[in-house]
């Protein structure tokens, strides 16, 4: 696995500190995430108590600034960070990617005044952040969503929203939320972007879902009833939610796809080690062409996903003029090649790749929603396709 991983990352000539950083995460995810995964998944449990860990490790806030307590690293750098968290847990490391892309929002898109108000208590993980998006009735169009916010109080001091946000991971456990809301007429240009904290009069949330996979980590509605948010609380202008969350989406994708590689990555090491052992017609299952074929193909497939991954976080990192067709494409290619090697895994171990015990069902679990997260793959095709026929 790691010297697979090396002659990737070469490609790119991870530099002392990229390898540092790289193997912190992939030491902490062994230690403190891999032992406990399967049972996680199996209790439906929230290990907050671990994910607060990762503030210590920088992980709270990692391309958020230095001056708020971030790490201040790349796009490239915090891709690697995820990919080893996934490799013990993509829902583990999920979660840790969207508390980041919260974050990241507020250090962006935030005034000096909220910046240092929220983002201290965020890098450090003594608060976990959650992003509101998608509604019941606005998934893939989000320009769409109804969720209102309206001024109020003196002076218009506070904003009394309305509405209900879907599918929000972390919902009910989160100490803050950025959400998308509508302060203005109907299309993109009258979303804006609040930061509304748990305590909110007004603020609740749904049971936990039922989900087929990412089982450690909570999945809710948001709901807003007459839910009073302070107006200093507004990020940016109004109306500048929809770019603030589409300047999200493309580090988001990168994250996403980030996780899909390290949860493959387990999946292939599971079906080697396997493979390796199981015996049949008096040799190991691993002498067989076919299935020799099969793990080629895997891992043929996998590094080319990651190499193609590293490149569109390069990308984004020098602010490429397409780095957001990039990131689309990439968070296609990889969610797709990740969820595939898992599930070819998953056949390799035949009846035990079907088993709790085994991990490997899991991953598939894990793995298919990220073809569905972040803009469907669908979506990706559309904003590869509009950028390559030269549409806005």
């Amino acid at each position: 696995m790691d010297a697979a991983i090396e002659a990737t990352a070469g490609q790119f000539e991870l530099n002392e500190d990229q390898l540092a950083i790289r193997e912190m995460a992939g030491s902490f995810a062994a230690e403190r995430v891999a032992p406990y995964a399967l049972e996680w998944d199996k209790a439906k449990h929230f290990p907050e108590d671990v994910i607060r860990e990762t503030g210590q490790l920088g992980f709270g806030g990692l391309y958020v600034k230095e001056d708020v307590g971030g790490s201040a690293l790349s796009r490239l750098d915090a891709v690697l960070v995820f990919e080893q968290l996934a490799q013990a847990c993509p829902g583990f490391s999920s979660f840790i990617s969207i508390h980041n892309m919260a974050a990241s929002m507020i250090d962006r898109f935030g005034n000096e005044e909220q910046r240092r108000r929220f983002l201290p208590k965020l890098t450090s993980m003594e608060w976990l952040a959650s992003y509101c998006l998608t509604e019941p009735g606005s998934g893939s169009d989000a320009a769409a969503l109804k969720t209102k916010a309206v001024r109020s109080g003196g002076n218009g001091s506070d904003y009394v929203l309305n509405g209900t946000k879907q599918f929000i991971s972390g919902a009910g456990d989160s100490d803050v939320y950025v959400a998308m809301v509508r302060t203005g007429a109907d299309g993109p240009k009258g979303i804006s972007a609040l930061v509304v904290p748990k305590d909110a009069p007004g603020l609740s949330f749904g049971a936990n879902e039922h989900k087929m996979g990412w089982h450690m980590q909570s999945t809710r509605q948001v709901i807003f009833d007459d839910c009073k948010v302070p107006a200093e609380n507004l990020l940016s202008d109004e109306g500048a939610g929809f770019g603030i969350a589409m300047a999200g989406l493309d580090g988001g994708r990168l994250n996403i796809a980030a996780c899909s590689v390290g949860g493959a990555q387990s999946a292939l090491d599971k079906a080697l080690a396997y493979a390796a052992e199981r015996k049949a017609f008096g040799q190991t299952i691993d002498r067989f062409q076919a299935l020799q074929f099969r793990l080629a193909d895997m891992e043929t497939e996998l590094q080319a996903a990651r190499l193609f991954l590293y490149a569109a976080a390069s990308k984004l990192d020098r602010k490429a003029h397409d780095a957001s067709k990039w990131s689309a494409m990439a968070k296609r290619l990889v969610t797709d090649t990740g969820f595939n090697v898992a599930n070819n895994a998953l056949q390799i171990l035949g009846g035990y790749g079907y088993l709790h015990d085994y991990g490997i069902e899991k991953l598939v679990r894990d793995l298919r929603v990220h073809q569905i997260l972040e803009g469907t793959n669908e979506i990706m095709r559309v904003i590869i396709a509009r950028q390559l026929i030269g549409r806005s």
